[in-house]
Order: structure tokens, then sequence, then C-alpha cells
């Protein structure tokens, strides 16, 4: 996969290296990074608190085997 922009550099899109070297050779489009192609296309609707919005509370771990037998033995 290539990232490619268009000449007029309005447009940016992941295509197949053979697609992408066929739009070069014409002239229709040039190399861009994938850097580019994250920021401006695939990062664009994503919100930043998406991770805030999963919070399900404190986490409450179940004891391993060891401390099961730990706390028999204590007791």
């Amino acid at each position: 996969m290539k990232t490619m922009r268009s000449v007029d550099g309005k447009r940016i899109w992941r295509t197949t290296d053979e697609k992408a070297s066929q739009l070069y050779q014409d002239g229709e489009a040039n190399y861009a990074t994938k850097e580019e192609w994250k920021k401006e296309v695939r990062d664009v609707n994503k919100n930043p608190n998406d991770d805030a919005d999963h919070y399900t509370g404190p986490k409450h771990n179940k004891p391993s085997k060891a401390q099961k037998r730990q706390m028999r033995k204590t007791l």
C-alpha cells in the first residue's frame, strides 16, 4: 500500500503499489507520507476523549491461587 496525494494537493488516499506507480507515471498524483494520511484522513473524525467514555469504574482483581492459599494458612 502506498499513500498518494493529487497533483492539486486537495485529495489524499491509500492505494496498491501497482496503481500508485501508474498514477505517478501518468502525472495524476504524487507520493505522500503515511503520517500525512493519518493526520488528514484517518484521524479526522476521531474524538480524543474516546478513552474517557469507556471508563467502567474501579477494577477488582480476583485473588490468585497463591493468595488464597496464603489466606487459608493465616486463618
